[in-house]
Order: structure tokens, then C-alpha cells, then sequence
């Protein structure tokens, strides 16, 4: 499984060099920065409780959950192609706010938040190291050796941790490491036998195809903003591309562009990162010193460049779209807030030995809410800031609009879909939220009638 998704990291982030390049020859300019690329966390969550646990709980076939996991990564890949087309469309009609919004939210909340709390788990090293990357990236204070300031908080970070394992008597244990083994991807067909078995999970999985396309297009809208204009349907088709060769060779987790472009630029990133980025995890993965270097760098220390990540991108979605839409922004962290509470709960609940099903009364049912709120939560958000955007601008025929996408939206799952994993499902069926459905669709007939009444 992961030198094939590793593969897909290879291919797409030797593509992403190579717009990047393009770009750069085109206007003639040296500050060009690379689209970031890597696989798509929320998926991994996805196909590890929603696919392949549950096959291999339900059957005991390891190898058929890994089939069935890599016939979702390909329909995943399949159907982002297809969607690639309609990116640059949708930036044209989505507002800013609405795009940059969406996954600031992820940002600040997933990508910040989440991160900080590694770095108090380890609070010498962690602390340390993020002091000197925000020394050096925000107060531009001027680094030893003209080292880059992200490279030096995370040297410093790492010297501070093993110089306090190696103090305290814990090096053995700190250095504790599998034995690397060679794994070359390889193009397979294994999973032709199990096309029948992988329908009824497809629910759960082609949902993340929508979120991340809209994502991709979000990173597209987030690097225009910093100055590099990218075409979003090369942007797609790479991620798309990419997914169908990592599950062409295994792999269970779909390929997609990073958010972070922004705060890379500001670490002084062009063209080379994301190929330097594509050898070592292409590469590392086929020979298997990935899990080498794991080790040899903390959480600790690596977390801050995350939260630097989250800062920058938060800061865009608001200076980058009109004051005037700045409340439209806020709205979109709403439902990223409930996905991160829902991680946090289940890690909880986890910790003691249980699941959501033993919570009762008035926290059952809190918890069905943020599940509602949560699953679906970036298409959620940028529905949210572009109907609160057109209310904003009074093009109340644009709001009716988004708001009776949202509502047929609702009725299928693919935002606030209360099964968990986020399945979708058919309007009829007892999951259907239909009430919450009726309401968007009541909205979208006030916004109708209040345009008329505008006209």
C-alpha cells in the first residue's frame, strides 16, 4: 500500500515542478512557487474506518479489504478526472471568500490547531522550535548561516529533543526502528475480483473525489491570491492522474494539492521543494527509510512549520478577499470546528475503551449534530461563505440558488450526512436528514422572493 501511494506523491509533485517551471518561462519571473502535493489525510481516515476496517472486521481477509480499498482509491481517481474540467468554471463563479474561506477554516483548525497540540506534548522542543521559525518567518530575523528559517527551527528543534533524550537516559528507546525493507511499485490487477465486493463502499468513498476537487480548486484560488496563477484543470487532472497510478499500483489513499502554498512562499519555496519532496517520499518509500526518518524527527519539531502553515493561509482568506465579505469568511470555520471536535471525541472516547454508540441522552445527541455539522465539512463551508457572500452583495437570486444546492445536497449526504464515515445515500432512505434539507430549501424560497421583491 504505501509505495504505491507514495508513487502517486512522486508523479504528482514531478508535475507540479514542472508547472511551476512552465509558469516561471511564461512570465519571466524567479519567484514562482510550486503547488504543494501529497495524499489526502481526511480520505486515509475514510478508507482506514470506513472501508478497509470494516472488510477486514467483517470478512478476516486482509488482502480483500486491500482490494477493495484500492478499487475505491481508482473510482476516486476516475471521477476527479472527469470533475477536473469544471474547476476553472468554478472559480470564476465561486467568490474568493467562499474558496479561500473553506480551507482556511481547515487551516487554522485542522492544520494549526491539531499540530499544537503535539508541540506541548513536547513543549522544550516544540516551543523552541516554533519560536525560531516565527522569529524567522514573521519578525524576519536573520539566521545563522543564512539557513532557511523553517530548516533552522526544525535543526534546533531536533538538537534541543535528542540532547534532552540523550540527558534523561532514553535514546534507546526514542531510536527504536523497523527494519527497512525494499518495495518497488509495481502495476497489479489484483483487485479486478473484487469490483462486485467494493460497490456497496463506494458511498463512502467517492464523496472525498467532490471534497477534494473543491479543495484543489480552494489551493488554485489561494495561489493565485499569493501571485502564481495556475490553471486549475492542470491542477486537477494531476491529482486525478496521480490517484489512478498510486491505486494502479496498490495504493489506498488519493493524491491531492496541499493547502499551504502561501506560507511555502513565504519560507522562500519556488520550484525545487516539491521535487525534492517527490525523490524522498517516492524513492524513501520504495526502499523503506521513510520510517527511519520519522524517527529522527520528532513531531515536535516538525508541527510548527504546520501551524505557520495554518497562520498564513488563515490570514490570506481575509486580506485577500473585500473587507466586506470578512464575516462570510468566519462563517466557513464552523463546520471544520465540529470535524475537529468530532477527531478529538473519538480519540477520547477511544482512549477509555469506548465508541459514540455507549454516549446517551443530551450527549448522544450533541454528538449527532457534529456529525452532521462535520461530515462533508469543506463543501459545507464553501456553500455556507457564498451564500452569506451573495447576501452580502444582495444578489438574492444567487443565494436562493446555493442554498437549494445545498438542500438537495443534504437530502443525498454529500454535506451533513449523519451515517458516520460520511457515506451518501438515496433521498428515500431513513438517513436522509429531511428536515434540515426542507430548511435550506425554505431559505432558498425566501432569498427567491425577496429578489423579486429587490427586482
Amino acid at each position: 500500500m504505501v509505495p504505491g501511494t507514495a508513487l502517486g506523491v512522486l508523479v504528482g509533485d514531478l508535475a507540479y515542478t514542472w508547472l511551476a517551471i512552465r509558469l516561471m518561462r511564461r512570465t519571466g519571473r524567479d519567484d514562482v512557487t510550486a503547488m504543494p502535493f501529497g495524499i489526502d489525510t481526511p480520505t486515509l481516515f475514510a478508507m482506514v474506518f470506513g472501508v478497509l476496517g470494516p472488510v477486514k472486521m467483517a470478512t478476516g481477509d486482509a488482502t480483500l479489504a486491500w482490494k477493495i480499498g484500492v478499487v475505491a482509491t481508482l473510482a476516486i481517481g476516475l471521477v476527479k478526472t472527469a470533475l477536473a474540467f469544471a474547476g476553472d468554471w468554478t472559480r470564476r463563479v465561486v467568490p474568493r471568500a467562499a474558496l479561500l474561506g473553506s480551507i482556511a477554516g481547515v487551516a487554522v483548525l485542522l492544520i494549526a490547531f491539531l499540530p499544537m497540540l503535539k508541540i506541548l506534548r513536547e513543549p522544550l522542543a516544540g516551543v523552541i522550535a516554533l519560536g525560531v521559525l516565527l522569529l524567522a518567518l514573521v519578525g524576519r530575523v536573520r539566521v545563522p548561516l543564512a539557513l532557511p528559517g523553517a530548516f533552522a527551527a526544525v535543526l534546533a528543534g531536533t538538537v534541543v529533543y535528542w540532547g534532552a533524550t540523550w540527558l534523561t537516559g532514553h535514546t534507546e528507546h526514542a531510536l527504536r526502528v523497523g527494519t527497512p525493507v525494499m518495495a518497488f511499485p509495481w502495476p497489479t490487477l489484483a483487485w479486478v475480483d473484487a469490483l462486485d465486493a467494493a460497490l456497496p463502499y463506494l458511498a463512502v468513498a467517492l464523496p472525498f473525489a467532490l471534497v477534494t476537487t473543491i479543495g484543489g480548486i480552494d489551493n488554485t484560488e489561494s495561489a493565485a491570491a499569493a501571485g502564481d496563477e495556475y490553471r486549475a484543470r492542470d491542477i486537477l487532472l494531476t491529482e486525478a492522474v496521480a490517484t489512478i497510478l498510486a491505486g494502479l499500483c496498490g495504493g489506498v489513499v488519493q493524491n491531492t494539492p496541499y493547502i499551504g502554498h502561501p506560507a511555502y512562499k513565504a519560507m522562500g519555496a519556488r520550484a525545487g521543494y516539491t521535487l525534492a519532496t517527490g525523490l524522498v517520499i517516492g524513492v524513501g518509500a520504495a526502499v523503506g527509510v521513510l520510517s527511519v526518518l520519522v524517527t529522527l524527527l520528532p513531531e515536535a519539531v516538525v508541527a510548527p512549520i504546520l501551524v505557520f502553515i495554518g497562520l498564513e493561509i488563515t490570514a490570506q482568506a481575509f486580506l485577500a478577499s473585500p473587507p466586506r465579505h470578512g464575516p462570510a469568511v468566519a462563517l466557513t470555520f464552523v463546520p471544520v470546528a465540529a470535524a475537529v471536535v468530532l477527531i478529538e471525541v473519538g480519540t477520547a472516547l477511544g482512549g477509555v475503551g469506548k465508541s459514540p454508540a455507549d454516549l446517551r441522552g443530551d450527549a448522544a445527541q450533541t454528538y449527532r449534530t457534529l456529525l452532521m455539522l462535520g461530515n462533508g465539512f469543506i463543501l459545507t463551508a464553501l456553500l455556507w461563505g457564498w451564500a452569506l457572500v451573495t447576501m452580502i452583495d444582495r444578489r438574492f437570486a444567487v443565494t436562493a440558488a446555493v442554498l437549494a444546492v445545498a438542500s438537495v445536497a443534504t437530502l443525498v449526504g454529500l454535506v451533513h450526512s449523519p451515517v458516520p464515515g460520511g457515506a451518501v445515500f438515496w433521498p428515500w432512505t431513513e438517513h436522509a436528514p429531511r428536515a434540515l434539507a426542507g430548511a435550506y430549501g425554505v431559505l432558498a424560497a425566501l432569498c427567491a422572493a425577496a429578489s423579486l421583491q429587490q427586482r
